[in-house]
């Protein structure tokens, strides 16, 4: 089975200059640890995840007006819609991380995360 069999369609992402409290509610409402940053041309740049924000956040300061851009991780780890399921899970636990955007030809189309894969594994016959 491939990624793009159990990833999330509904994409959402945050963009460049979204502030930092506002990508963390936006989170919270869709109950969700990470987000890709985009630009204007809908290019993947960066990903962001709750623990980035939380550092950030704990040094005083004005994260409610500063951009994502300044805790966002720059290089991203992706995976392909045609690349092995198990693969991406070794990826996802060798980089230590909790979610990879799904990229074809440089734009995101879908996000694959941990509790994705724990869901497909687990439910397996």
């Amino acid at each position: 089975m491939v990624i793009k069999d159990i990833m999330k369609t509904k994409n959402y992402t945050v963009k460049v200059n979204d502030t930092i409290d506002g990508v963390l509610a936006l989170m919270n409402k869709l109950h969700i640890n990470g987000l890709p940053v985009i630009d204007e041309l809908n290019n993947l740049v960066g990903m962001v995840v709750k623990a980035d924000i939380y550092r950030f956040m704990t040094s005083p300061g004005h994260y409610d007006s500063c951009p994502v851009d300044w805790v966002m991780s720059k290089s991203v780890i992706t995976v392909s819609p045609e690349e092995d399921i198990l693969a991406a899970a070794k990826k996802l636990r060798e980089k230590n991380i909790i979610s990879m955007p799904v990229v074809e030809e440089g734009k995101v189309i879908g996000i694959i995360s941990i509790e994705d894969l724990l869901d497909y594994f687990s439910t397996r016959d």
